[in-house]
């Protein structure tokens, strides 16, 4: 299942000749593309679910997924999917529809102002609806007493980093963090965008000061000391670049994977191969080597080979 949504970068090469119009200044609703709405449900893809609703701090009523553990197979743990920039939970279901027949729970959510959910999306409000999430995980017995996993896509990636590095208390409950195309930076990102097209390919630094950039992942991925942590890049991102990612990784401190993969921005999962080594990776965090292809090389030390 791919997702069918607008991406961060499309939208900035469509929003520019806007931006320059208009003249705006830093916004974080730049960084969120919305959809209302909600086109259809995990029922489509033979999924056992049922709606949640969530309510910040702030009285926000937001809608998520609940996705059990399929029936008759043994609970694993709980992933906490927090999906990309744009449109809503429909068009990421392809990232974690796979994981209740391996044994994972699943609670995805729509921000503010995404799909079911009310409200704008705005920074730093929709920090409040990640402890939503938390605070919902907190009270469901079905989680209780098994491991609790982040898998953060694109944007959604980027703000969990900036959230569990704010929040200690909260990494903790953690077992294993997973990032796919998450980039370092709002800002890099938006200047590679705007450098594709001819029409703003001479604008590309004023208008890329135009995208707020003080919550990025790189200014607070190297707080996250623990859990272990998987990363997913594909090599063929033309949103998030190959090297906007590495940069993330590598200021990432240990324990740390890097795993480059193949496909377009976050169709990680759509390859059966990646679920491997992310389920391979959730087995057993603190030790996974990664995959020995597409010139990985993996930080930890091979323990069979070790001298």
């Amino acid at each position: 299942m791919k997702p069918i949504t607008r991406t961060f970068s499309e939208c900035c090469r469509l929003l520019a000749l806007g931006l320059i119009l208009l003249g705006l200044g830093g916004c974080s609703s730049l960084l969120f593309y919305p959809e209302r709405g909600q086109a259809f449900t995990p029922e489509r893809a033979r999924l056992e679910y049922r709606d949640v609703t969530l309510t910040t701090a702030d009285g926000i009523r937001l809608h998520g997924w609940w996705l059990p553990a399929k029936a008759g197979v043994e609970v694993k743990g709980t992933v906490l999917h927090l999906h990309g920039n744009g449109g809503n939970l429909p068009g990421h279901l392809g990232g974690s529809y796979w994981l209740p027949e391996q044994g994972y729970q699943v609670l995805m959510i729509d921000y503010r102002g995404y799909g079911l959910s009310q409200g704008e999306p705005s920074l730093p409000e929709v920090y409040q609806d990640i402890a939503a999430a938390m605070a919902w995980l907190d009270q469901a017995p079905e989680v209780k007493g098994k491991p609790l996993v982040l898998l953060g896509q694109s944007l959604g990636g980027a703000m969990a980093i900036h959230y569990l590095a704010a929040h200690p208390e909260q990494r903790q409950r953690f077992s294993a963090l997973v990032f796919d195309g998450v980039p370092a930076s709002y800002r890099a990102v938006g200047r590679f965008a705007l450098s594709t097209s001819w029409m703003t390919w001479p604008l590309q630094v004023p208008l890329s000061w135009l995208v707020p950039d003080g919550d990025s992942a790189i200014r607070s991925i190297e707080q996250l000391s623990s859990p272990p942590k998987l990363f997913f890049h594909s090599i063929d991102d033309t949103l998030v670049p190959m090297d906007n990612g590495i940069r993330l990784y590598q200021h990432a401190p240990a324990p740390r994977v890097l795993q480059l993969t193949r496909g377009g921005h976050v169709q990680t999962f759509a390859d059966p191969t990646w679920r491997q080594v992310m389920l391979r990776f959730l087995d057993d965090p603190s030790h996974f080597n990664g995959l020995r292809r597409l010139a990985e090389v993996p930080n930890y030390p091979d323990e069979k080979n070790k001298q």
